[in-house]
């Protein structure tokens, strides 16, 4: 990945305060899917942390997941597929194998689910996010597909370091790169 590419990201990342008494900031990553350079290069730089793994699928968390994951897969040359959240929509219409996703960076706890024909004993599977501040979504789809995950690439890694080593988390930024 070219220092250009992390000079991007970090230029076009905004910590906003969401108004009132607000005692914390919120990220604002929409700059990101805004700047072409970063949406043409997002994908192999990812694809790239785990190129030599050689992944077969690329398996992402809504909803941000849905926009880079196909960034990655089309960059490494292999095959997408959707992990969706319990409960953000009508049911899926055909077989599904679940995930239970420990408690997030709100302390929720999520199940995610992908298509049971999509990911076969064979596959190589890379998570692909945009964040990871616990790990909890890819711990859960590590459990759900056991030997087969490779390990998760996020733009932005902010997992405790014992969490990134446990779960083979590799990202382009830590938090630290984006302090306000």
């Amino acid at each position: 990945m070219t220092s250009d590419l992390r000079d991007l990201l970090r230029a076009e990342f905004r910590w906003t305060n969401p108004g009132g008494n607000s005692e914390y900031l919120v990220s604002d990553r929409s700059g990101w899917w805004r700047e072409p350079r970063i949406l043409d290069g997002v994908g192999a730089a990812l694809g790239d942390l785990f190129r030599d793994g050689r992944p077969t699928v690329v398996v992402s968390p809504e909803v941000t997941g849905f926009m880079l994951g196909p960034l990655v897969a089309r960059a490494l040359g292999v095959g997408f597929v959707e992990a969706y959240r319990a409960g953000a929509r009508r049911p899926i219409a055909e077989p599904m194998i679940w995930a239970e996703v420990p408690a997030d960076h709100r302390g929720d706890v999520q199940h995610l689910g992908v298509r049971e024909r999509l990911v076969g004993p064979a596959d190589r599977v890379l998570v692909v996010d945009d964040w990871a501040v616990t790990g909890a979504q890819a711990r859960g789809l590590r459990n759900l597909f056991g030997d087969r995950y490779l390990g998760a690439a996020v733009i932005v890694d902010e997992c405790p370091p014992e969490v990134s080593a446990e779960l083979n988390v590799r990202g382009l930024l830590t938090g630290s790169d984006l302090d306000p």
